[in-house]
């Protein structure tokens, strides 16, 4: 009715500045726990959750080709790894799920890092670029699985820390919320496309916030 509050959905975030420094100045100071004489030869490494593959191939409006989850992931990892002078990098993803049968999005970390190992590295520094806080998923995929493994292989790991409670992230969101109270401009540094609210009360062009409708069940 009426007197219903309204929501509106905050565009998403991938390329900000604030949250491209706040992953940057992690990566750096995990790559400074790194033993000395390791650094110079260490490999960057992103992650983010993994999706199936059609899920991924769907996401995003169709006019921008689909995909736009890895294209974004992959967009946020090339410019953190600028942000630190790495020429190069990898991307994998983690925390799959599901029937084994059904493709998701790979490599899997854990098996990347036996990849990395047959092929000479013996230092990493992981970075979960898809994620905003060190929750369930970092910890035990990241901290434990991926870790547990770089250590049976010999690897030097480190870890770089999530923004979710550098003080950079809360600014990101007052931004974007500046963004529709005060018109303020977005600041973005990516090549994809983002999407979200674009003004208030009125729906957003790409129908990120209309209500997804569920295939009906067979039988029904």
């Amino acid at each position: 009715g009426p007197a219903a509050p309204h929501l509106t959905k905050l565009r998403q975030y991938f390329d900000h500045p604030l949250l491209i420094e706040a992953f940057a100045d992690a990566i750096r100071a995990a790559l400074e726990r790194l033993p000395a004489d390791r650094r110079d030869r260490a490999r960057l490494v992103f992650t983010a959750h993994s999706v199936p593959v059609a899920a991924d191939a769907a996401a995003g409006p169709p006019a921008d080709g689909g995909e736009l989850y890895s294209r974004q992931v992959a967009d946020a990892a090339r410019l953190c790894a600028a942000a630190t002078g790495f020429a190069d990098h990898d991307l994998v993803w983690q925390s799959r799920s599901g029937p084994p049968q059904v493709p998701w999005l790979e490599p899997d970390i854990v098996d990347h890092l036996e990849d990395l190992a047959g092929r000479g590295v013996d230092a990493v520094v992981v970075c979960p670029v898809g994620f905003v806080s060190d929750h369930l998923e970092v910890i035990w995929d990241l901290d434990n699985e991926a870790k547990d493994k770089a250590a049976e292989l010999g690897m030097t790991f480190a870890r770089a820390s999530t923004p979710g409670t550098d003080p950079r992230f809360p600014r990101l969101v007052v931004e974007l919320m500046r963004e529709h109270l005060d018109g303020l401009a977005p600041r973005r540094l990516g090549a994809e496309p983002g999407y979200g609210c674009t003004t208030d009360g009125v729906p957003c062009a790409s129908g990120c916030c209309a209500p997804q409708r569920r295939p009906a069940a067979a039988g029904r």
